[in-house]
């Protein structure tokens, strides 16, 4: 619930928190005292007095702001609330209730620092200098120099420094951060290139063809703050309730005053009247589910989106460190007829020894699970984005792209028939001993165990659409897509894409969730009605792009943060009717002048009471996952 809604300024967060933790030490303080000093009320007042005043204070001058402004919203509310009990000199319930609705603006507004901060991370991707090759000589200047048709050198383990297309070198480059592939492609003389993406194997020369915010990079940047700008905040439920019950509930004070002249009715009106219950139905509801989703690992950084959940009806995934895992592997050892799938794993392992390529990252980890022992290669030759050739035990082994091994001579039908009938969404190495093909080796991003089971559960709660998108290719996309169950897939998209995609679907009446990871889906995280970052593996800006992060990238949280959400939203409406009982019987016993003020405030905190336990019981939620780790 978000209580400050009409606020134009709102106070820091820092002064919200220290606020209310001296506040609430005044007000238990309080208490302390009335038991200390039984004889002697006024220290307990004196302490619970200035406890209240403190928690109220951002509370009074937000409704201030909104009443100058003409409106008459949730804030009001508060005041009204705070100021009865203060009126009736309860000040320990003022503060009570104050401190409440405190905590509630203090989750809001933290909950939306360091966002366009975050934003700005993303510069830092690239590169601040770059080398810049001119008449054959090569210098170090600032990227920020750099303009359309200068040459920059890029070397391994360097980012690119700008977006351009490659005129000399060959090389291997990690471009998740742009197009989310999970696989490193291969890149040659001709081939595009990308800012802020990291070249792995081989030194390459690159022309710049757009620089700044003109590159992809500066575009995804781009497309997140324009996403942003285009949510609009959503109306509260009490907020619509708060517009008509403030003017109505001082109308019938005013209406047993002038026809009774009796101030015990009024006081006790006013004392029932106070909307505690109305004012506890929210944030008290979604301070446990909030508790309980942290302690499932979900952070939940605006609760309105936690609000907004409940009403999810599609989900969105990016395919790679999602659905997946992000971390390449072998999926298939295909050896030739005749040929032992341990020797084709020990000769293509061995060849790839010194590779830092991640599919020989792939190949060496394998070997290691199967207990093979890798021979030590007497020579080792790597042909970046293309393959490596190596001496193991005298053979000669060559392991790489199907289009290398028939330059280096290896020209066999057997291979050329697995490479289009076989291969599939596989990334594959073909490999040859002696120039003879003895194979191929098939690699893939690894599905996440829980993600078939994930999507089941999504779809038994009623979700209706359950779609894929990512940058892999789409023999790749839909491998993944089978594997899951999953009908909906887009293939080869870029960070604009996968934003169309997710506004597509929005326009045709569904609300939609995305759930992603990396920089590349920055944009989609902020185009959905919710976005959701897998925490540990997402990137600082996508986390902070998205409204919900998964600290431990367990999808089963997913299903668990829709039923809390309804159960949150469940609750709450309990609640409002909890305290809409007891107000309205309250309001018609004090007006018949049955209900003296005393008793008045004994059912108004009886009212609060049952509310506040009754949002206690999501505390308990997702115990079983819990149980799970």
């Amino acid at each position: 619930m978000q209580v400050v809604t009409g606020s134009q300024t709102r106070p820091r967060s820092a002064f919200l928190v220290g606020s209310m933790l001296l506040g609430a030490a005044l007000v238990l303080n309080s208490f302390l005292a009335q038991w200390v000093y039984a004889e002697n009320p006024l220290a307990a007042d004196i302490s619970a007095f200035l406890g209240a005043l403190l928690l109220a204070l951002p509370i009074f001058r937000t409704a201030l702001a909104d009443l100058w402004r003409g409106n008459v919203l949730m804030n009001e509310l508060v005041a009204l609330g705070v100021l009865a009990a203060m009126a009736y000199g309860d000040y320990q319930t003022a503060g009570i209730i104050a401190f409440f609705m405190l905590l509630a603006l203090v989750i809001e507004t933290r909950s939306a620092e360091g966002a366009h901060q975050a934003i700005e991370n993303l510069i830092r991707m690239t590169p601040t200098t770059a080398r810049r090759v001119a008449a054959g000589v090569e210098e170090e200047v600032a990227a920020t120099q750099l303009q359309v048709g200068d040459r920059v050198r890029v070397r391994p383990g360097e980012n690119v420094p700008a977006d351009g297309v490659i005129r000399s070198g060959q090389t291997t480059l990690n471009e998740a951060t742009i197009t989310g592939e999970s696989l490193p492609r291969d890149k040659g003389p001709d081939d595009e290139v990308f800012a802020g993406t990291q070249n792995l194997t081989g030194a390459i020369e690159v022309e710049v063809t757009r620089v700044g915010e003109d590159t992809t990079l500066g575009r995804v940047r781009e497309l997140i703050l324009a996403a942003e700008q285009s949510k609009l905040p959503m109306m509260r439920l009490i907020d619509r309730y708060a517009r008509y019950y403030t003017p109505v509930a001082l109308m019938l004070a005013a209406f047993v005053w002038f026809f009774t002249d009796d101030w015990n009715r009024v006081i006790s009106l006013l004392i029932i009247a106070c909307p505690c219950a109305f004012i506890l139905a929210t944030p008290t509801a979604m301070v446990a589910a909030l508790s309980a989703a942290a302690r499932l690992g979900i952070l939940v950084k605006n609760v309105q989106d936690l609000e907004e959940a409940s009403r999810l009806d599609s989900f969105i995934f990016d395919k790679t460190g999602t659905l997946t895992t992000g971390v390449l592997g072998v999926a298939r050892l295909a050896p030739r007829e005749h040929q032992a799938t341990s020797e084709l794993l020990y000769l293509a392992g061995s060849a790839e020894r010194h590779s830092n390529h991640p599919a020989a990252l792939a190949l060496q980890k394998v070997a290691t699970d199967a207990g093979i022992a890798l021979a030590e290669p007497s020579t080792f030759h790597e042909e970046p984005g293309q393959g490596v050739r190596a001496v193991v035990d005298g053979r000669h082994v060559a392991c790489g792209r199907i289009t290398w091994l028939q330059k280096e001579g290896v020209d066999d039908p057997a291979m050329t028939a697995d490479h289009e009938k076989r291969v599939g969404g596989f990334s594959a190495l073909f490999v040859a001993v002696d120039g003879r093909y003895i194979g191929w080796i098939g690699l893939e991003d690894q599905l996440r165990p829980e993600a078939t089971v994930t999507l089941q559960r999504l779809k038994a709660l009623a979700v209706t659409r359950v779609a894929m998108v990512t940058g892999d290719r789409q023999g790749v996309a839909e491998t993944i897509a089978t594997a899951i169950d999953c009908s909906d897939v887009k293939a080869e998209c870029l960070p604009e894409d996968k934003v169309a995609y997710v506004e597509a679907v929005r326009q045709t009446g569904h609300r939609v969730a995305f759930v992603g990871d990396g920089v590349n889906d920055a944009p989609a995280l902020a185009a959905g009605d919710i976005g959701i970052a897998m925490g540990a593996a997402g990137s600082d800006v996508a986390i902070h792009s998205a409204t919900i992060a998964l600290m431990n990238n367990d999808l089963r949280r997913l299903p668990f943060l829709i039923e809390l959400s309804r159960d949150a939203r469940r609750v709450i409406h309990q609640n409002l009717a909890i305290g809409g009982i007891f107000i309205l019987s309250g309001l018609t016993l004090s007006g018949l002048g049955l209900l003296m003020p005393i008793v008045a405030a004994i059912v108004h905190n009886a009212g609060s009471l049952i509310v506040v336990f009754n949002s206690a019981r999501l505390v308990r939620k997702g115990e079983d996952l819990d149980d799970e780790g």
